[in-house]
């Protein structure tokens, strides 16, 4: 049925060929979510390439000289094989596919981001493994479905599967192609405290402009605790934010200067952060789990980027 597939035809129990995030991004937009629209290019499409350019074999054999404790060997197979992932070409049944799917979202800019077919499990959690690449212009999805591609083999993802005793396992990684958010504010949001892991607690972070400077900790965010029952904010840290990361003209990104007032501003009205909280709780309660969520604020609407299960919580 092809490489590609809209949220819509994804859900929960695609985790396999959608990858953890593509799955969840699905599920959610099935479930009424509001999630920017997007699609998938399935683990089949980085099977498939693999096979066609015959890469499967050398990345198997490179991978069997490493070494987890002897990290040389690790950052050797990892240049080893990206190198050969990059220097190949995306076959055209693969691309055509893409392309046409990037066309269909009648987006600009979308973000493009690494979505691994073992991810997020209550044990392992490829979250920050991979790459994602925001602002990605139609000229340059091939590229960064490529570099997603490569990025299953950064010294760090090879690592982590050694580390988690997952090496013989078949790891895979689909490409979760999304609308891009221009967000005026963004952040990360927790439905389970995860400092005092108090059930009906949640805690939002928020930052002017782009998510992607709170999730790699870049800037310290506002930071909101709510409670869930009853819903009320019980508590708000404001922070004096000098700096945030906006899309470049031309696709990227870039780091601007904030003025001390708007560095200073609630990112979040009061009703914006009880209307979140009521989202994250949403999510939360359909999963049956805690959640750790991205949210995006533009022009008003509230967005949710991704989500996925908190993996750092005592066992209860």
């Amino acid at each position: 049925m092809g490489h590609v597939q809209p949220f819509l035809a994804l859900g929960k129990a695609d985790a396999a060929r959608a990858g953890g995030k593509g799955a969840s991004l699905g599920e959610m937009t099935r479930v009424g979510i509001p999630v920017p629209p997007g699609f998938v290019l399935l683990s089949s499409a980085f099977e498939r390439f693999l096979e066609e350019t015959d890469l499967n074999i050398e990345i198997d054999a490179i991978l069997e000289s490493v070494d987890a404790k002897a990290l040389h060997t690790v950052e050797a197979a990892s240049g080893k094989i990206q190198e050969l992932i990059l220097a190949k070409e995306v076959p055209e049944e693969i691309r055509n596919e893409a392309l046409g799917g990037f066309k269909e979202l009648g987006a600009e800019y979308v973000a493009v981001r690494s979505s691994a077919t073992a991810e997020d499990g209550a044990s392992a959690a490829w979250a920050g493994q991979l790459d994602t690449f925001l602002n990605t212009t139609e000229a340059e999805l091939l590229s960064n479905v490529r570099k997603c591609w490569a990025s299953l083999f950064t010294p760090r993802a090879i690592f982590y599967r050694f580390e988690k005793g997952l090496e013989s396992e078949k790891i895979s990684v689909a490409v979760v192609v999304q609308k891009m958010i221009d967000s005026d504010a963004a952040g990360i949001a927790f439905s389970v405290h995860p400092v005092t892991e108090d059930r009906n607690q949640l805690i939002i972070e928020a930052a002017v402009g782009l998510g992607e400077a709170v999730v790699s900790g870049q800037i310290t965010p506002d930071a909101y605790v709510v409670t869930k029952d009853p819903l009320r904010i019980l508590d708000k840290n404001l922070v004096e934010q000098d700096r945030a990361l906006y899309r470049k003209k031309g696709g990227g990104n870039e780091w601007r200067q904030l003025s001390p007032e708007k560095g200073r501003e609630q990112e979040l009205s009061d009703a914006q952060i009880l209307d979140l909280a009521r989202l994250v709780m949403r999510i939360e309660t359909h999963y049956g789990f805690p959640v750790d969520v991205e949210w995006a604020l533009e022009k008003g609407s509230l967005y949710i980027t991704q989500s996925r299960p908190i993996t750092t919580l005592s066992a209860s």
